[in-house]
């Protein structure tokens, strides 16, 4: 019997076998275009926004497309003795396209990142060019030279010829307080500038600290909302939800009045006696400051979540323990406590990924000592407008979230959060 005769058919005489397949690649179809709006809007609001930031905290081009001519003569300039008047003669012709342009304070200002003192020289060239005193049919190198002694200086010239490729890393070595030297390797910035990677440690410390201070005020919290009856656990958790119903700022702003040396809190602690008039704590402007503002307005991320795995766990576990000749710590440890890993690390990870991300609180209470990395990418974003080092930095904050997402995994693993 051959093989054909061996097939089941369907009641239209197609096989079985491809009306299945077809039955199934229709359902994955239609399975994809029901996922596809959530798909669409994720690639606009997460994976573009993120590449963008990529390119920009890379991308380099700009003196690329400015000097175009400077950087062709400059490829077997070897930048150990000063370039020859064909690099001259290109750097005056591409200048002086950019001062007809009226870009050349672009390039003065990138170039000033670069090398301190750009603004200056090219200033001096700037003014030249108006005035036609610079002679083309002379020499480009003895006259631009002559300008100003730090054109005379081959450190300038290297300088541009390090912005040459299109593409550069500088940013994210900035951020780590390293830049690229003359030599073309890698060095740390001088001792008294180094303030990124003092900045990265007191945002992780941060945020570990206002987890651990989360987590040891909210778990007994979630506690007594799992176990109270329903009628206190409804008020108690009226108490948790509260400050979302306030605004960020109002409760930050609260928290300024209260702190401050003539504050409440303060005035508190002179009426018991714990500390003198004359000797109030400072506790704004300060690391005191931010742990208290930000502990108290995180605090409801980490009670949720331990609070949505506790109502799940049966009282009569806790009895059962306790029947079996353990004591309540005992049995609070050994039953109660290992079932509710779940909530703590949905918990843990939900604050700690808030807080090393925060910037507002810490802006406001904070003070010099408890400025973030994010304060940092803010200040680059809305004064300094260097927008490709903010998006390096916050490109890196990204990297750090994840890794420590990463961790979690191998240690606990992700399959143990429970958000309820």
């Amino acid at each position: 019997m051959s093989s054909e005769t061996n097939k089941i058919l369907t009641t239209d005489g197609i096989p079985l076998e491809e009306s299945l397949k077809k039955a199934e690649r229709k359902n994955k179809i239609k399975a994809f275009l029901l996922v596809c709006p959530l798909l669409l809007f994720l690639i606009i609001t997460y994976v573009f926004p993120i590449g963008e930031m990529f390119t920009r905290s890379i991308d380099d081009k700009m003196i690329t497309n400015m000097l175009p001519n400077t950087f062709k003569s400059m490829e077997n300039w070897d930048g150990q003795e000063m370039p020859e008047e064909n690099v001259f003669e290109n750097f005056y012709i591409d200048f002086k396209k950019l001062v007809q342009n009226k870009e050349h304070g672009k390039l003065a200002q990138r170039l000033n990142k670069e090398k301190n003192g750009f603004n200056t020289i090219l200033k001096k060239l700037f003014r030249q060019i108006q005035r036609n005193k610079i002679d083309e049919s002379g020499s480009f190198k003895e006259q631009i030279t002559s300008l100003h002694k730090r054109f005379n200086n081959v450190e300038y010239w290297r300088a541009i010829k390090r912005t040459a490729p299109p593409y550069t890393m500088a940013k994210y070595l900035k951020g780590m307080d390293l830049f690229i030297d003359e030599n073309g390797g890698i060095a740390q910035v001088e001792e008294d500038r180094r303030i990124h990677r003092i900045l990265w440690l007191r945002t992780l410390e941060i945020a570990f600290f206002v987890t651990v201070f989360c987590f040891l005020m909210g778990y007994p919290i979630a506690h007594l909302l799992a176990t109270l009856p329903m009628k206190y656990s409804n008020l108690l958790m009226i108490c948790v939800l509260l400050p979302f119903w306030t605004s960020l700022l109002v409760r930050t702003a609260s928290w300024m009045i209260l702190l401050q040396q003539q504050g409440i809190v303060n005035d508190f602690f002179v009426m018991i006696g714990l500390v003198s008039d004359d000797n109030r704590p400072e506790m704004m402007y300060n690391k005191v400051g931010t742990y208290v503002a930000m502990t108290q307005i995180l605090l409801p991320f980490m009670v949720l979540p331990l609070y949505s795995v506790m109502k799940t766990i049966s009282p009569s576990l806790m009895r059962a323990g306790k029947s079996l000749g353990g004591t309540p710590f005992v049995a609070f440890w050994k039953v109660y406590f290992p079932l509710t890993i779940p909530g703590i690390g949905a918990g843990c990870l939900l604050v700690f990924i808030l807080a090393i991300g925060y910037y507002i609180t810490p802006a406001l209470v904070g003070g010099a000592s408890g400025t973030l990395i994010s304060n940092q990418i803010a200040y680059h974003m809305k004064t300094t407008l260097d927008w490709s080092f903010a998006s390096a930095m916050g490109l890196m904050l990204l990297t750090g979230v994840l890794v420590v997402y990463w961790i979690y995994n191998k240690l606990v693993g992700v399959d143990n959060i429970k958000l309820g």
